[in-house]
């Protein structure tokens, strides 16, 4: 009997897990889950098949923790404890209010400087046409408190109800220094009030910190330098510090997970004799995509996947079906039209980019197109899926 034909390509299946405590053993426990999953729900592992595991879980068994003590000793012991410039946070009580919290306690004076219209990732103070109808240039004006008050009132954010100017001048308040709030999306404009200053952007943080070195300020770190390393026995990250925390308790944060390439490794190798089959691990976090809504660019982590093993390295290669059946054989259709596509996907070779076949196809790192993927299984909420397995990624219209 012939072999029946398949019906289904990419298949992603959220897997639920026990509660992650620290210390647990994390290989043994993804294993387990996943292979369990396979059993109960009636499906097999296959070659290439993904299995994520968001970064969460794997900070918590690290046990990779930070309070905002341990955050305020590392900042006055870097930045000297006087007047600081916080410039550039994004607004969220999740990612960025206990790590100011922490920032608060080691200075006395915190210059908190704000972009404006939105934060990097797209959370609005203002909109736009509210800029267009005051009259104000984004590019080139610096806002104090009072004018901004003067000119938009008391903005809250549309989806948290939350008014961050109150909120972060609050949290600097009771962290015990004085807080000043302007608003500049100029770096340098920081530099007229202090010249030590801490960048809080994300993915623009090597620009904003050359720009500002540029511009004399006398001490210049990022998030990225902060928690580098323990602080009177504190997790820490040494590559990105306080880059893709989040909120653990009101007074401590969780890191980003660090050294995991081992666990990925070990996953793979369980997988393997377990099953016999060979299949990629990557640890993930925020994907990378964007709310139509709100605006809001999902990726508040320095990257979404920190950590996987080497199939995961590189782009899709992929001929853009509906070019291909439009265009080279627009004359076909039926099974002719099917054999001269699946003929041209068995003979492609080599790297496509800037052939017309496959524009339109999203030439994005593997594991940024994967990970966005497993955030949307996830969720971020109480579906209780901190691991995903993807099949069929790998697979095309012959397979």
């Amino acid at each position: 009997m012939a072999q029946q034909e398949r019906r289904v390509g990419t298949v992603s299946r959220g897997i639920r897990c026990p509660i992650i405590r620290q210390g647990d053993d994390l290989a043994s426990i993804v294993t387990d889950s996943v292979l369990e999953a396979a059993q109960i729900e009636g499906f097999e592992l296959r070659d290439r098949d993904v299995i994520a595991v968001t970064e969460s879980i794997v900070a918590r068994a690290q046990g990779n923790y930070a309070s905002a003590e341990a955050i305020g000793k590392d900042v006055r012991a870097k930045l000297g404890g006087g007047a600081i410039g916080v410039i550039w946070p994004i607004m969220s009580r999740n990612r960025f209010a206990i790590c100011l919290k922490g920032i608060a306690m080691g200075a006395s004076k915190v210059v908190l400087m704000l972009s404006y219209p939105s934060d990097e990732v797209g959370n609005h103070l203002v909109s736009f046409d509210d800029l267009d109808a005051a009259g104000v240039n984004p590019y080139s004006d610096v806002l104090s408190l009072e004018r901004y008050r003067e000119l938009f009132g008391y903005k809250k954010h549309e989806f948290t109800g939350i008014d961050y100017v109150e909120y972060y001048s609050q949290l600097i308040k009771e962290a015990g220094a004085e807080p000043q709030v302007i608003f500049a999306n100029q770096a340098k404009a920081i530099l007229d009030y202090t010249d030590a200053v801490l960048a809080c952007d994300i993915h623009t943080r090597a620009r904003t910190k050359r720009l500002l070195k540029a511009a004399g300020a006398r001490i210049v770190l990022g998030l990225d330098d902060i928690m580098t390393a323990s602080v009177d026995g504190s997790g820490f990250n040494e590559r990105y510090g306080l880059l893709g925390s989040n909120k653990a308790t009101e007074d401590s944060v969780k890191l980003f997970p660090r050294d995991a390439k081992p666990l990925v490794l070990e996953i793979q190798k369980r997988i393997l004799t377990a099953t016999g089959k060979h299949v990629e691990v990557m640890i993930y976090g925020d994907g990378a995509f964007k709310d139509p809504q709100g605006k809001i660019w999902e990726l508040a982590d320095p990257v979404v996947s920190p950590f996987f093993t080497d199939g995961l390295i590189g782009t899709p290669n992929e001929l853009k079906l509906k070019y291909l059946a439009d265009n080279d054989f627009g004359h076909l259709s039926g099974e002719a039209l099917r054999e001269a596509i699946s003929a041209s996907i068995r003979a492609k070779q080599g790297s496509l980019v800037g052939n017309m076949v496959s524009e339109g196809t999203t030439p994005r790192q593997l594991t940024d197109l994967i990970g966005s993927l497993c955030d949307l299984t996830s969720g971020s909420g109480d579906k209780g899926n901190p691991v995903v397995l993807v099949q069929g990624y790998f697979d095309n219209y012959v397979s």
